[in-house]
């Protein structure tokens, strides 16, 4: 959810842009943080979409040419010691 967290990260600060201007008495740059927050309020639906579009239950992954082989390097598993065997017989 790459782009809905940066939507909430703006709605975020915005509202901590508003609660600073308040403690401090600075009406006149009150709309900074009102254009802030509806500007994070505003995105969050665009950036939900564009979050689900991103991870669209209908993609089929690709097959053929097109697709990508990873490979990777096999770890070596660790043999166990031999074991003692005693004499046959007894």
């Amino acid at each position: 959810m790459r782009y809905s967290g940066w939507a909430l990260l703006v709605f975020g600060a915005g509202g901590l842009l508003g609660l600073g201007l308040v403690s401090t008495n600075l009406a006149g740059i009150g709309w900074t943080a009102s254009a802030t927050m509806a500007a994070g309020l505003a995105l969050l639906p665009v950036a939900l979409v564009a979050d689900w579009w991103a991870h669209r239950p209908w993609r089929k992954p690709p097959t053929g040419r097109n697709r990508k082989r990873i490979s990777y390097p096999k770890a070596r598993s660790k043999s166990s010691p031999p074991r003692k065997r005693g004499a046959r017989g007894k």
